[in-house]
Order: structure tokens, then sequence, then C-alpha cells
């Protein structure tokens, strides 16, 4: 009976055994890979060059507000109240246009991201789908440095290179 036993333990270790040496997974560093194709480089840039233009245009605002700040703090002494709580009310109301402006213009750079980013993406899974098969992968974990979902793995099975090399060959 022990040795029954122990014959179905030991088969029962080989077959894991087996299994496991079937199963092969890689890793791939989407974001990494995207930012480092032809197609990614080009949507950062212009990414970069809409956000550079974005910003200049708030800070234009912000320098006027500035300067009608100062102003009613310099005409606050010679304004009757009425006055200076009419202008003081104004400049609230551009304050509040000022902060519109810079979560329209946030939003609008997250929208034209997404806009620029998902034919990327969609072409990437579809290369990295292709590079598994290809390579026998049973299984693609997404690595990111920043969200630690993977730990650890050895370099050999990371397929980021691949995927990007894979990437820019495509039309």
């Amino acid at each position: 009976m022990n040795k029954m036993i122990l014959g179905t333990l030991t088969a029962a270790m080989l077959m894991s055994l087996t299994a496991r040496a079937e199963f092969k997974m890689a890793v791939v560093d989407t974001q990494k890979a995207i930012l480092e194709t032809k197609a990614g480089k080009k949507a950062d840039e212009e990414l970069k060059k809409e956000g550079e233009k974005r910003q200049k245009e708030i800070e234009k605002k912000q320098a006027d507000v500035k300067k009608s700040e100062e102003n009613l703090d310099k005409k606050r002494s010679v304004l009757s109240e009425e006055a200076f709580n009419k202008q003081a009310q104004e400049l609230q109301q551009d304050v509040m246009k000022l902060r519109q402006s810079a979560q329209k213009a946030q939003s609008e750079l997250q929208k034209k991201e997404a806009d620029l980013l998902a034919p990327i993406a969609d072409k990437m899974k579809k290369i990295i789908e292709k590079i598994a098969k290809d390579k026998g992968f049973a299984m693609v974990i997404q690595t990111n440095p920043v969200q630690k979902t993977v730990v650890y793995s050895a370099a050999e099975y990371d397929i980021t290179a691949d995927v990007v090399s894979a990437f820019d060959k495509e039309k």
C-alpha cells in the first residue's frame, strides 16, 4: 500500500515538473516599448509640443490675472468700497476662468494622448500576441517599473526589445 502511494506521489511530481517545463512565460514593459517605437516617440513629441503650447497660454493668463490683482491692490486706497468690491469680484471671476481654462487644457491633452496612443497600443497588443505565439509563450505579463507588478524576471524572458523591433518593422 505504501509503495502504491509513493508511486502515485512520484508520478504526480513528475507530471507537475513536466507541466512546468512546458509552460513558458514572458514579460514586456509596454509603456517602455511604446515610448521606444518610432510611432511612440512621434506621439510623445507631439504631446510635449502641445503641452508646452498650452502651458504658455496658461502662464500668460496667470500673468494677466496677477497684474490685475496688483493693479487692484494699488488702487485700493483711491477706489470707493463699491468700486473696489466690483473689481475684486471681476478679478475673482478671472481667476475662476483661469482655473477652468487650465482644467480644460489638461482634459484636452489627456484626450489627445489617448487618441494618439490607442492605435499604437492596439498594434502593440497584436505584435505581443504574435511574438508570444511564435516563441511558444503561454503567457505574457505586463511589467511596469512604477507599479511593480512584476518584482523580478530574468532578462531572457523580457520581450520588450523584440516588440519594439517588430513594431517598427511593420507598416
